[in-house]
């Protein structure tokens, strides 16, 4: 730990729960880091952050009935490079808080360890994503390809996915077409494989999650 304290950090916090900022600055003074100014909402940041010295901001993205997001860009424009510290962890918002100007994010739910590395690596000028945060960006990117997958598909084929979104048996299918079940299952075998899916019940899940 030494020697990720060596550069020292002049840090304001942005959250709406006191015993969080007192536990995050008590946390922060442990690696000598100084905590220069305390806020729990937008007012509260702006009139405090421009003469607090501050080189970085922990910000949480729900300060009471307000959100942080607003906050990002106009930070960095004073020079103060942002650290999401929130529970929020889908990925939208995490995309959202980058593309706003953050320079990492650290889920509430990581270990304190965690949240001292950030600091470091803003310190050091480097991003930082945390594990869990990480793991939800990495979900969204695995699943978008199978969303893509279906540009694949033939027309009937989608016709096929689009039924099975529905509910309907192969029956039903094949009775709407004027074809015979085994066409439908020839048909459901090229999607499965089309889509990478993992057989038939993977398949009905599919076509069910992402129904039109």
């Amino acid at each position: 730990m030494k020697d990720r304290a060596e550069k020292v950090a002049h840090i304001f916090l942005i959250d709406d729960h006191p015993a969080v900022r007192q536990g995050v600055k008590l946390l922060l003074s442990q690696e000598s880091h100084i905590v220069c100014g305390e806020a729990e909402n937008r007012f509260e940041t702006l009139e405090r952050i421009g003469s607090s010295g501050a080189d970085m901001a922990l910000l949480d993205l729900s300060l009471g009935a307000e959100g942080g997001l607003e906050l990002i860009a106009g930070l960095g424009e004073l020079g103060i490079a942002v650290l999401v510290y929130s529970m929020h962890e889908d990925a939208d918002t995490i995309e959202r808080a980058f593309a706003a100007g953050a320079n990492g994010y650290v889920s509430k739910r990581e270990v304190a360890e965690v949240l001292l590395t950030a600091v470091s690596d803003l310190l050091a000028g480097r991003r930082h994503v945390s594990p869990l945060v990480a793991q939800s960006l990495a979900n969204r990117a695995l699943s978008a390809p199978k969303a893509n997958l279906e540009t694949l598909l033939s027309e009937r084929e989608q016709q096929v996915l689009t039924m099975l979104g529905q509910g309907e048996s192969n029956a039903d299918i094949a009775a709407a077409f004027f074809i015979s079940v085994r066409t439908v299952e020839t048909y459901c075998a090229r999607i499965i494989d089309k889509l990478n899916l993992d057989g038939m019940k993977e398949l009905r899940r599919y076509a069910i999650k992402n129904k039109p």
